[in-house]
């Protein structure tokens, strides 16, 4: 029976590479030498005359697979690992090399689980918890007189206790630079064999290790003097209630209990008038907390990430609703209003939630001139598909489907899109757009996979193979200046405190974010501890991994740093709360669940102690707007995205939605300049602008639904004759 399991991963940026690990190489056994508590010292040096006489592996014996596993939290270069004392590694390696049966490397690693000391109830405390692991495990870190890092460890699994042993028994009594320079690709030739769970398994021991080397960075910094990393503000979700820690988490938290009094107005106007809303995730607090209770008594509330919203107005219109108010930015209401004319309901109104133009920094980078040009430069070079991100305006995508075929897509499914037609239509061209960020990670991405084997590809890809990622490489191309001014926030000075203070946490991030942010995500989404994605991918993310500690029944402490608009708050509280809330009946666990903001110290704005402050003025690319200023600790909130937070997103205000609701039916036209319109321009080949524009996101759907590219994009990309040059809309 085959014991090992193989599970296809991606290395961290530092090593740039996807990797495949073994079930069978996940310890690192090696109990000497070390002060575990009371331990005598006559056991270690028992333990030492064990190890000197390991056996090196039998000649002919196959070698372990190489990997490349690179600790995200680990910032220090290969050559830096030198100084581990090579006798504790290689002797630990050596042994379980020796051992060619995966059988025999598990009783090895349950036989240093045997040696390990239990931990005194004291130091078995959620604060010693290491997040992340399936079973429970707790590490104690320690700085001697002699600068020297001691290292604890404990589990309730015996095979975990066996990993822990391992990690233990290689770092204990090491200098400080020794466990940072500690790769987890520096133990890949340990080569234990279990059945079953070996994702879960790796993570133990990676999750350990990050663990240690964070403890380590802080007790270092702390003997330095340095003045320790102010957390990043954070909501604390119990099944008791929401604990906010700092002033901005406290202005997040104050609108998740809303007035009651607010509530039962919108729901009686909405009753009466038979009025749906939809709203984007990134809505302002006290929105999102109002509308989240409603929806108890009206169910024509919904609130999601963009490409749901127009799909819900359609079915509130089928329910009956004679109104749709649209709480985002404007190119959404102009989606709303362009698919309910497509699915026959033109009569329903549509009304937006300001007067004045509502925008995105991201869709006006497609707006441009400069974006025409990168499509026309695009429509020179056949055949060509263009892949828009589904957050562009229905002008930007008409425009652009009569230049190049345009297929729309959202940051949950742009890669299987590309995949799928590089694979429909070999040597494609495939130019991506606007998002500059998203562009680039995506290009990152198809560089890692070319390191995996063809096996760990067709697994995830089955069209697919080495060969056919690195050929489609110098076909993809991707816009250069275009961002969304919110996810520019998770830079450099973010990233490295996340590093710092918050590696052994869970990690979001939005596919939007910039590089630094991606490849700090996609490490931790390797050892389960993350998620690249949608605000909907990010949402379920963090309910999975509630439920799993729900499911467990254990006391846990679980850690999110959130990666993306604050507004996804709302959502997440309120499905946490729902999860505990259900799980009370069956579960006695005490689960919390803290929510972080990352909050970058450039963006901060002082509130000012003027009665009436000035705003002052950012310029964001052609975009000018006011500072917004920051709650009273100044954490945060300028255009630069300081609390992640979008100015365009808080137009829509509570004040504004409860005016509309009132004013309808707009009899006397108040609400003109509130309504979305239709759009009465053409395209330059004399086409109706929502039609054309449409067309693109028919494509996805279509996509979505069949997992292949619809027979009308493909002709319109390769032409009547297949060279591409004929583009046929109806």
């Amino acid at each position: 029976m085959e014991f090992s399991a193989t599970i296809a991963m991606k290395a961290s940026s530092s090593s740039s590479s996807f990797f495949s690990i073994s079930q069978t190489q996940i310890s690192n056994p090696k109990s000497l030498l070390f002060n575990f508590h009371k331990t005598p010292r006559t056991n270690k040096k028992s333990l030492y005359k064990s190890l000197k006489s390991i056996q090196s592996p039998p000649p002919g014996s196959p070698p372990s697979k190489p990997i490349s596993f690179a600790c995200s939290a680990v910032t220090l270069s290969p050559s830096q690992t030198a100084h581990l004392p090579p006798r504790k590694l290689s002797s630990l390696l050596s042994e379980f090399q020796s051992l060619l049966e995966p059988l025999d490397r598990v009783k090895r690693l349950l036989h240093y689980a045997s040696l390990l000391p239990t931990l005194p109830a004291s130091s078995r405390t959620d604060s010693n918890r290491v997040m992340g692991c399936t079973a429970r495990v707790w590490l104690e870190v320690q700085m001697d007189s002699e600068g020297k890092m001691r290292f604890w460890a404990d589990s309730d699994s015996e095979i975990t206790k066996g990993f822990c042993a391992c990690l233990v028994s290689v770092l204990d009594g090491a200098a400080p630079e020794e466990v940072l320079g500690l790769k987890t690709e520096d133990l890949a030739a340990l080569n234990v064999g279990l059945p079953g769970g070996a994702r879960s398994r790796v993570n133990t021991w990676h999750n350990v290790l990050v663990s240690m080397q964070k403890r380590t960075r802080s007790l270092v910094s702390e003997k330095e003097g340095k003045a320790p990393f102010e957390p990043f503000p954070s909501l604390v979700i119990t099944a008791e209630g929401v604990q906010p820690k700092g002033s901005y988490a406290e202005a997040q938290a104050r609108y998740l209990f809303p007035d009651e009094l607010k509530v039962k107005e919108l729901v009686n106007v909405l009753k009466e008038k038979k009025i749906g809303v939809v709203a984007h995730f990134y809505m302002d607090p006290e929105v999102q907390g109002i509308l989240t209770a409603a929806q108890k008594d009206w169910p024509y509330i919904h609130i999601s990430d963009s490409l749901v919203m127009a799909d819900t107005a359609v079915k509130m219109a089928k329910a009956g609703c004679k109104f749709i108010t649209v709480l985002g930015v404007d190119f959404m209401s102009e989606n709303v209003r362009a698919i309910l004319d497509q699915a026959g309901f033109g009569e329903v109104g549509v009304y937006r939630m300001s007067n004045e133009r509502i925008g995105c920094s991201l869709a006006d980078a497609a707006a441009t001139p400069d974006y025409m040009n990168y499509l026309k430069a695009a429509s020179n070079s056949l055949p060509s598909l263009h892949v828009i991100y589904i957050n562009t305006s229905l002008e930007t995508k008409a425009y652009a489907h009569e230049l190049v075929p345009t297929i729309t897509c959202t940051s949950s499914n742009v890669v299987q899109t590309i995949l799928q037609a590089f694979t429909q239509i070999p040597d494609l061209n495939i130019w991506y757009g606007p998002d500059s960020y998203m562009g680039a990670n995506i290009k990152e991405l198809f560089e890692q996979m070319t390191l995996m084997s063809d096996e760990e590809i067709a697994e995830l890809y089955p069209e697919h193979n080495r060969d056919s990622i690195k050929s489609l490489l110098p076909h993809l191309h991707y816009y250069e200046d275009g961002t969304c001014i919110v996810h520019h926030l998770f830079g450099r000075e973010v990233v490295e405190k996340i590093n710092e203070m918050y590696c052994d946490a869970f990690l979001t991030a939005h596919f939007e974010v910039p590089g630094e942010m991606f490849s700090l995500a996609m490490e931790a989404k390797r050892r389960g501890m993350g998620v690249v994605g949608s605000t909907q991918n990010i949402l379920d993310f963090i309910k999975q991994r509630v439920q799993e500690a729900l499911d467990r029944n254990v006391d846990d402490h679980l850690q999110f740093v959130l990666g993306t608009e604050s507004g996804m708050v709302t959502a997440i509280v309120a499905a946490v709360r729902s999860l505990l809330d259900s799980s009370k009946s069956t579960s006695t666990a005490k689960i919390n669940v803290e929510i972080v903001f990352p909050v970058s110290s450039d963006s901060m704005t002082k509130t000012s102690t003027s009665s009436s402050p000035v705003l002052e003025s950012v310029k964001m690319g052609d975009v000018i707007l006011p500072v917004v200023p920051g709650v009273a600790s100044g954490e945060g909130c300028s255009i630069h995205g300081g609390c992640a937070s979008c100015p365009y997103m808080k137009m829509n205000s509570l004040t504004s939605l409860l005016k509309i609701c009132h004013q309808l039916p707009d009899e006397r036209d108040i609400l003109e300049a509130y309504e979305a319109e239709r759009f009465k321009l053409q395209t330059p080949q004399g086409k109706n602008i929502a039609d054309v524009g449409c067309e693109p996101i028919l494509h996805m759907r279509h996509f979505q639904a069949k997992k292949e590219l619809p027979e009308k994009l493909v002709y319109q990309v390769l032409g009547p004759h297949g060279n591409g040059k004929s583009l046929s809309i109806s």
